[in-house]
């Protein structure tokens, strides 16, 4: 029975993980990221580093990506000094794994199929723990011959895997969606718990109240510690940067507009972290985004400090 070979690159909060479980799991993985740190981490989860993005790629039944943007994608496939799309023969399969917009999935996946090369688009949701676990979300668009060589990869990645259509950029529609909803809620339960303080409320108490009842949402419970620690010495531990809802909203109300479709409360959350991003919390984990609602406390907090 053959090992089946997996060049994850991109090494940061979410490649890392996955990486990690798909080591355990039984893949022979190989590493790379543009900072040597990480790839060079990767061999103490038993994936093997590679100097290169070519280096990795080469004999590799499956490439997965996880980039931060339409810009890294296309550094990551075609760049001149380290592009794959060099090495991989005809057949071979590339798994996106980002979020980078429905229009840009689109392109890449009609140039990679003029050298024979199937993109499964299949962005991931559920944050770098779950995905050291295998517990992802993963919503798919693919061909058939792409989904079948990705298949086994896919299955050890996620808990709830759904194929959502036979095109590339299907996957990035049903993201675009589950993101307009969770940036609206992680906005939401930052207004909701900077109004419960000040109405003079116990925030932690609210938190807890609120996630016992109907105004529950899993965005609550895992941003909500987090913003009631964003207005402490550090802030909140970084888990989702600010910036990257700046991008998914973005992507969210652009493909909204091209659709024909308001989305008045997904805009204005898309406000609510620009704002914060020029308030230089780009950074931030995107719990911050209650202290761009309350800056107040955060001055009496630094000021008490």
């Amino acid at each position: 029975m053959t090992t089946t070979t997996v060049a994850v690159l991109g090494l940061g909060a979410m490649g890392a993980p996955m990486a990690r479980h798909l080591a355990a799991t039984g893949f022979a993985v190989r590493g790379y990221d543009l900072d040597p740190a990480r790839s060079a981490a990767c061999a103490e989860f038993g994936a093997t580093p590679a100097t290169g993005a070519r280096e990795a790629a080469t004999g590799a039944d499956v490439v997965l990506l996880a980039v931060r943007n339409d810009a890294q994608l296309r550094e990551a496939l075609w760049g001149a000094s380290d592009g794959v799309v060099t090495v991989l023969t005809p057949g071979a399969t590339v798994l996106l794994t980002s979020t980078v917009g429905i229009d840009a999935v689109r392109r890449v996946a009609s140039e990679l199929a003029g050298d024979v090369i199937g993109l499964v688009d299949a962005p991931v949701s559920g944050g770098p723990v779950r995905a050291g676990n295998g517990d992802l979300l993963v919503t798919v668009g693919a061909t058939d011959e792409a989904w079948a060589a990705a298949l086994p990869v896919l299955q050890a990645m996620a808990s709830t895997l759904t194929r959502v259509g036979d095109k590339p950029s299907d996957g990035q529609c049903m993201k675009t969606v589950n993101q307009l909803l969770c940036g609206v809620h992680i906005a939401a339960g930052a207004e909701a718990l900077a109004l419960a303080e000040a109405l003079g409320l116990d925030p932690a108490l609210a938190l807890e109240t609120l996630g016992a009842g109907a105004a529950a949402s899993f965005m609550l419970g895992d941003r909500g510690p987090r913003m009631l620690q964003a207005y402490g010495d550090g802030g909140a531990e970084v888990r989702s940067r600010l910036d990257i809802f700046v991008k998914d909203m973005g992507l969210v109300t652009t493909a909204a507009r091209g659709a024909g479709v308001a989305t008045p409360i997904a805009a204005a959350a898309e406000q609510l972290y620009l704002l914060g991003q020029a308030q230089g919390k780009a950074a931030d984990d995107d719990s911050s985004v209650i202290t761009v609602l309350a800056p107040q406390r955060a001055a009496d907090a630094g000021a008490r400090g």
